[in-house]
């Protein structure tokens, strides 16, 4: 009886010492919920901040022509763009809450397919190994259990394989290079950081994507297509052209998040490693894979589509594969006093291309876009006021890339094009692991990287208007 009662009491002790922590944390660990009628409410936002946009732009228009000052609408525009830009930001938020709340799995741990007892032993041992790297038990339970892991996958192959001859690839292989090469990070883990990277990086939500085995990937692009003619039943048929072929060869550059936390946070029981690791190392690698993607230089990064030869006013039919079109603003340091400047960038793209076409610029940009108006005194810019809608710019849509240029002489800081067809994205496969807890006392590091290659893959399908007067 009084061995029970010591249980009893040890037990209410551990209990009093859990709540307590439960109340300490709960703050945090509230997850967020998002709801048909809050994204009813941004909608009906935007639609009345917009509306009060426009008369006072169409105040200022008017004091413009009479020859008043425009100070104070000047700034209430400038704040109603700040507000414009927040609630967009706010719907969009909501609206990914609420696709994640319907997917399959909800969160970030959910999965969306099944994975094999091997995958799941492997995730265990990997989210074991996180929270103390230091432990040999630890690091040598995820050797064995990435080892297991590659012998699952192996077998998996060979029993895919229906004896065609057709070769049949594992979606990733793991292989071991010890704790200097650091640990290949779970399939589930690798395949959120990458969905939430799709998030935060716009090109990448748009671009061609092609997942490559090796960094020596080349792509063969058809420029101009097969010639062709009709020929009468008896007629003579004449030899049509070869197509033209480019090679499109992503350079490549290794993308490296490095999220950091202190020892204590890892060791706490309360503290969701898997989650963080996702959202610390998503949001690394989106911001920097989309700074690259419009600017990257190509050395150990890709080459931006703004990076590639200077953009040119040559038409598509003589101008050289790999460069970039672009039509001037006509103003030095401005944007276009005249919308048919605009309509110019619309019409230099070929048809076939503009079915898919958006306008990219970072929010200052289409900010100044919103004041546009046509021959009739109608808006150009349509805001979103249906769900999942984006907003629309003369009736293409719409996609903010803080990393485009700002306004200023010779900058290009508006694209209009199918960048689906015009950017090629190429990652290889895997992501690895490193961890650090010796350059930051107190912290542990961990390196998480991969291997991604852009490039232009089509420059007829990407037009760029250029801040100059020719």
């Amino acid at each position: 009886m009084t061995k029970m009662m010591k249980i009893g009491a040890t037990m209410a002790l551990h209990l009093a010492a859990l709540q307590a922590k439960m109340a300490t944390v709960g703050s945090y660990e509230k997850r967020e919920e998002a709801s048909l009628a809050d994204l009813t409410k941004k909608l009906n936002e935007i639609h009345t901040t917009i509306t009060e946009y426009r008369k006072t732009n169409d105040a200022r228009i008017k004091a413009v022509e009479e020859g008043r000052g425009t100070g104070d609408l000047d700034a209430k525009l400038a704040k109603m763009d700040q507000a414009l830009d927040k609630l967009q930001e706010e719907k969009g938020e909501i609206e990914k809450l609420i696709t994640k709340a319907s997917r399959p799995g909800i969160g970030h741990g959910g999965s969306e397919q099944r994975e094999s007892a091997e995958a799941i032993a492997h995730r265990n041992a990997f989210l074991d190994w996180v929270r103390q790297p230091g432990n040999p038990e630890r690091r040598d339970a995820l050797y064995r259990a990435e080892k297991e892991l590659k012998k699952a996958q192996a077998l998996e192959q060979k029993a895919r394989d229906d004896g065609s001859g057709w070769e049949v690839r594992a979606t990733q292989t793991v292989t071991s290079t010890g704790s200097a090469g650091g640990f290949a990070l779970p399939e589930q883990i690798e395949r959120q950081i990458a969905r939430l990277s799709v998030d935060i990086s716009p090109i990448r939500q748009l671009a061609t994507v092609r997942t490559v085995g090796t960094s020596d990937y080349k792509e063969l692009f058809d420029i101009n297509g097969a010639a062709f003619e009709w020929v009468g039943e008896a007629g003579t048929r004449n030899q049509t052209n070869t197509p033209d072929m480019a090679e499109v060869a992503p350079s490549f550059g290794m993308a490296s998040a490095k999220p950091q936390a202190s020892e204590e946070s890892i060791d706490d029981l309360f503290f969701d490693v898997e989650n963080w690791l996702i959202d610390s190392a998503a949001e690394a690698i989106g911001q920097g894979e989309g700074a690259a993607f419009v600017s990257g230089n190509g050395t150990n990064k890709p080459t931006g589509f703004l990076a590639g030869p200077t953009p040119v006013t040559t038409a598509d039919s003589s101008r050289a594969f790999g460069t970039l079109q672009y039509i001037a603003s006509g103003q030095a340091s401005a944007m276009p006093t005249s919308l048919d400047t605009l309509y110019d960038v619309v019409y230099a793209l070929r048809a076939r291309y503009r079915r898919n076409a958006v306008w990219m610029a970072n929010k200052l940009v289409l900010s100044s876009l919103r004041k546009y108006k046509d021959t009739t005194n109608q808006y150009l810019w349509q805001p979103s006021v249906t769900a999942g809608q984006p907003d629309t710019f003369m009736g293409y849509r719409v996609v903010e890339a803080e990393d485009m240029p700002t306004v200023a002489a010779n900058a290009f800081p508006l694209a209009f094009g199918d960048f689906g067809e015009g950017y090629l994205i190429a990652d290889r496969v895997g992501m690895r692991i490193t961890r650090d807890e010796i350059t930051t006392p107190g912290f542990v590091k961990f390196y998480v990287r991969r291997r991604v290659g852009g490039k232009i893959r089509n420059s007829q399908a990407i037009k760029l208007l250029k801040i100059a007067t020719s």
